[in-house]
């Protein structure tokens, strides 16, 4: 199962005082699901996919953090994406991100 709640979040390309803003304003964003927010009910991240079959529940995560991204952070863009495994049998999303427009 994916643990969305342990992302990890790497930004690359930006001062530090920004890095950290960056992660919390992302951090933030992949912790609410999708429907939560009052006046923005598409903000946040699409849940269904912790029902699925893992290989697909692993494209669907992807395809929502990339689109969710570049949705509400208009600075970055997510470079990749890559699952951590834990003993436990949990997958840890360890989310690569740079700067929007950067090769």
């Amino acid at each position: 199962m994916i643990d969305v709640n342990k992302a990890v979040i790497n930004v690359s390309g930006f001062p530090e005082d920004e890095i950290e803003d960056i992660r919390q304003s992302l951090a933030t964003l992949y912790s609410i699901r999708t429907g939560e927010q009052p006046l923005a009910r598409d903000m946040g991240i699409d849940m269904s996919f912790l029902d699925k079959p893992i290989n697909i529940a692993k494209n669907l995560f992807v395809v929502e953090i990339i689109d969710k991204t570049k949705r509400y952070e208009s600075r970055v863009e997510v470079d990749r994406i890559e699952f951590r495994y834990e003993q436990d049998g949990q997958m840890i999303p360890v989310i690569y991100i740079k700067k929007r427009g950067i090769l």
